[in-house]
């Protein structure tokens, strides 16, 4: 059998199915600017993504999603509301060990609607779940839109909340910050070197004994760079109060009605995230209405953070459980910011997801 022609018949299947459901059919180039990939992930990306030069339009990358594409194009001549699908090959680096393909198809569905988010957010959900039904998938869900709100409420710089934010989807460097921000882990030892001197010496001279400038950033760059290390090692810590609560929600893993119950009481001590527990209770009243069972539905707090740079509200994948060993079959979520950035101005609130056709194709014909 032709896998490839075979995993194109699946996903023409899947998008007729987004179609029925309202969704206007687009494409998007396969070569997609990398400047506007870079500016929303950094240069992370490059590690992921498959980088070219071309003459005329400069750096590009082979695409590594349609999502950023598909809002460019709605932000730029879009109606309102909408609902579009795509079907398509995306290319991604992969770990060798893992042996999964660089190239694959990809559907998806977005949806573009100020009206409502809560219903929105329930809409694609549902239509995902009543997609994949005859697969018997498990369900995960989490919301990125509570660890922000989470994160906002600490009571410390506007500095460090950005740091935090920032690395929020790299667990690590995330806890290696808030350990060093909640006074658990030690400033490095060059940092404390290079600020004892600046305190005996002043700035410049340190400067001016490093020797020539090199690199691309200017002196005053530098300079203003040493002056936020000054002001953050100057910072108390984060209360150890606050940074349990925080631990706290990052591992909170229960059915969605007792996620929200444990969520409303982290809500007295951490008030910040009250709206969105609320918009959480909206969501799942929402699912209820189009007939999930949200008692059985998984809630993990952490969901999203290692897959979804993007997302920064309710996150969704569906899983093959007798499968650990794939992929998720689907993932998506909400993704207000990213038509913030790509709409230069303009924002509306969106979500969407992706379903891989070859996961499907693979457990359609394992259960036969």
């Amino acid at each position: 059998m032709d896998t490839k022609a075979a995993n194109r018949a699946e996903a023409a299947r899947l998008f007729e199915m987004f179609k029925s459901a309202g969704a206007l059919p687009v494409e998007t180039d396969i070569l997609q600017p990398a400047d506007t990939l870079l500016d929303l992930y950094g240069e992370d990306i490059r590690s992921r993504a498959y980088v070219t030069s071309d003459p005329l339009r400069g750096e590009m990358m082979l695409r590594p999603d349609f999502t950023v594409p598909v809002v460019q194009m709605h932000m730029n001549d879009g109606a309102e509301p909408a609902r579009y699908t795509y079907m398509g090959e995306v290319f991604r680096k992969q770990e060798h060990e893992l042996g999964r393909p660089s190239e694959y198809f990809q559907v998806g569905f977005e949806l573009f609607d100020r009206a409502d988010p809560d219903h929105a957010d329930a809409e694609v959900f549902g239509l995902f779940a009543e997609v994949l039904q005859p697969l018997g998938l498990r369900a995960a869900t989490g919301d990125i839109g509570i660890l922000l709100a989470a994160v906002d409420g600490l009571s410390t710089t506007d500095r460090r909340k950005a740091a935090l934010k920032r690395h929020l989807w790299r667990p690590r460097r995330f806890r290696a910050l808030l350990d060093r921000f909640g006074g658990r882990l030690a400033e490095p030892d060059e940092r404390v070197r290079l600020l004892n001197d600046v305190q005996k010496f002043g700035a410049e001279a340190v400067l001016d004994q490093a020797g020539p400038e090199i690199g691309l950033r200017s002196r005053a760059e530098v300079m203003t760079r040493i002056a936020a290390l000054e002001e953050d090692a100057a910072t108390p810590p984060i209360g150890a109060g606050e940074v349990e609560i925080l631990d706290h929600i990052l591992s909170l893993r229960e059915t969605s009605p007792n996620a929200l119950e444990n969520l409303r009481d982290v809500a007295v001590d951490l008030p910040n995230i009250t709206s969105a527990v609320a918009r959480m209770e909206r969501r799942l009243n929402a699912l209820t209405a189009r007939r999930i069972d949200v008692d059985g539905l998984d809630f993990e707090a952490s969901y999203g953070r290692t897959t979804m740079e993007y997302y920064d509200g309710f996150v969704f994948g569906f899983y093959a459980e007798a499968r650990p060993d794939l992929p998720p079959v689907a993932t998506g979520g909400r993704y207000d910011a990213l038509t913030r950035v790509l709409g230069q101005g303009r924002s509306i609130p969106a979500v969407g997801g992706v379903i891989r056709p070859a996961q499907v194709l693979a457990l359609r014909e394992a259960g036969q």
